[in-house]
């Protein structure tokens, strides 16, 4: 490799060391590159790479869905989701534990991302579930375990993204979440039945069936934004950035003027919010895209297809080792760096080898969801532990176990692609 080349990656390295954030990390290590390697292009390559990102209407579809997000969540729209769902499923043993995680299954279909899921209705989950005797450490892992659910299951922005670096239809991507989503959150529910049996966990809240009539009315306008987008997508009628934008003005309709919890005060602040997130994301995206052009330009894809190739050319051994190395960087990076940076790097070995890349894209957005509740430094761990207050030990101790189930539904959809490609070879 050529001196640039090589101080790329250790400018790169150092940077993460010292914990600078990923996209200033990638900035720095490109620039250092371009003033060895050609400094007269810098300007040229930054106007280049920004505009073909800005010019990318699949992108618009992610400040779209962080929107919508945020107005949900500030709107209070979670609350009569929560209702519904204790009303549905309270009688159960463990109830409210149930109702964790299948409300972040309805929740991901509005919100497309774990954090929003965590962090919006995550307090409220782990208070109640604190309150009705729940161990503290298990109310907020099974938070951390349900919130993974939500970039699986369609909406979701790491799919968005994924699709702006590989081609892949973002229509097809959101389907092959489907069923993934749905097994995730089956799975982990049969883990809290038995849990909630085995430590005698209470059951939630029993409704009269006036009282589930009543909320189930109040969390129909809710209920109604999925309709709204996966409808929108897959009935042809929009694009799921037309979607996301369709969506985000309903959702600040029924938070303005059904449920009446948002007022001009909170829609600043929402619009402010919005716009700080997304231009991480934007920050993150460019940097990205420079970073890839980079790794383009020296040909490291084909050294690492050499090396690959030269330890196997079979493709379930290699979904194997990346499912392994993706795995081991869940656990100390965060999802930005591995799909930003690595995922670039294998896409042409899964070009090579045959493999779908809807079928790989979901496969590795749940890779990078475990990563997400994985030890060390997975963020939902510190993110619940937070809002819990509680030791971040105890958490890591109690989702261990739903960790392990969730690596072993992604080697099941790993190796069994009709799991995933089912429903979109069929509608689309």
């Amino acid at each position: 490799m050529s001196m640039p080349i090589i101080m790329l990656f250790v400018v790169m390295a150092i940077c993460f060391i010292i914990r600078m954030p990923v996209s200033f990390s990638m900035l720095a290590a490109s620039i250092t590159y371009f003033l060895l390697a050609a400094p007269d292009k810098l300007g040229q390559v930054f106007t280049v790479i920004t505009g073909n990102m800005f010019a990318n209407y699949t992108m618009l579809a992610a400040p779209l869905f962080i929107f919508m997000a945020n107005v949900l969540n500030e709107g209070e729209v979670t609350d009569k989701l929560f209702s519904f769902c204790n009303g549905l499923l309270g009688r159960l043993k463990g109830g409210t534990a149930q109702v964790n995680v299948f409300i972040s299954l309805i929740f991901s279909g509005m919100t497309g991302s774990a954090i929003a899921d965590a962090s919006g209705i995550g307090l409220m989950e782990i208070d109640q579930m604190k309150k009705e005797g729940y161990d503290a450490e298990f109310s907020c892992a099974i938070t951390a375990a349900s919130a993974t659910v939500g970039p699986i299951f369609p909406p979701s922005i790491p799919m968005v993204i994924y699709a702006m670096l590989s081609g892949a239809s973002i229509g097809k991507l959101f389907m092959g979440g489907m069923v993934p989503g749905v097994l995730l959150a089956i799975l982990l529910m049969i883990y809290v039945a038995f849990i909630s049996h085995k430590r005698n966990y209470p059951a939630g809240v029993v409704m009269s069936k006036r009282e589930f009539l009543k909320a189930t009315v109040q969390a129909l306008p809710a209920l109604f934004t999925v309709v709204i987008l996966l409808g929108g997508i897959y009935s042809g009628i929009c694009t799921p950035t037309e979607a996301g934008a369709v969506a985000s003005a309903y959702a600040l309709i029924i938070s303005a003027l059904i449920y009446k919890t948002l007022g001009w005060k909170k829609l600043w602040g929402i619009i402010k919010k919005s716009a700080a997130n997304t231009a991480t994301l934007a920050l993150l995206c460019g940097t990205s895209m420079l970073f890839s052009y980079i790794i383009s330009l020296e040909q490291v894809p084909r050294v690492v297809a050499s090396l690959v190739m030269g330890i196997t050319d079979n493709k379930y051994i290699f979904l194997f080792i990346v499912n392994i190395v993706f795995l081991l960087l869940g656990c100390v990076l965060d999802v930005s760096t591995i799909q930003l940076v690595f995922v670039p790097m294998v896409l042409p070995l899964v070009k090579a080898f045959g493999i779908d890349l809807v079928h790989f894209g979901v496969v590795i957005c749940l890779n990078m969801m475990i990563g997400l509740s994985t030890p060390p430094f997975g963020m939902l761990l510190f993110i619940v532990a937070g809002l819990g207050k509680t030791r971040i030990a105890g958490v890591i101790r109690e989702i261990l176990p739903m960790v392990l189930i969730m690596i072993g539904l992604l080697f099941l959809v790993t190796y069994v692609p009709d799991i995933i490609l089912f429903i979109p070879n069929t509608f689309m």
